[in-house]
């Protein structure tokens, strides 16, 4: 069982990334995927969620800055990040969670980096 995150990095205010987590070893269609993020000093908090049906939530702090989605064929699920703030600079936590059998996995985190 393993969520694999990539695609953190350094950028500048104002450019964009896209973070990316591999699911293996579980049942991914039926999971709720999820980006967590922690900053500095910060608790654990969501970004932005998915749910196998696809329906998206995002954090009031990312909306119409951040896009979550899934492709339930190749068990991915993205976070593509525009117009990045100083703010956003955090470790990236990709989250699966599915509340029927009780699981909610972590990935390792990716870090991203925004420089004003």
């Amino acid at each position: 069982v393993q969520l694999q995150a990539s695609g953190g990095g350094l950028v500048q205010a104002g450019g964009s990334l896209r973070l990316s987590c591999a699911a293996s070893g579980i049942s991914f269609r039926v999971n709720t995927m999820g980006w967590y993020r922690q900053g500095p000093g910060m608790q654990r908090e969501l970004v932005a969620s998915i749910t196998n049906g696809g329906t998206t939530n995002h954090a009031d702090s990312v909306k119409g800055r951040f896009t979550i989605s899934r492709d339930n064929g190749r068990n991915t699920v993205d976070l593509q990040m525009n117009n990045l703030k100083p703010e956003d600079t955090a470790v990236y936590y990709c989250n699966a969670r599915n509340v029927r059998v009780g699981s909610n996995l972590w990935g390792q985190g990716t870090l991203v980096t925004v420089s004003s």
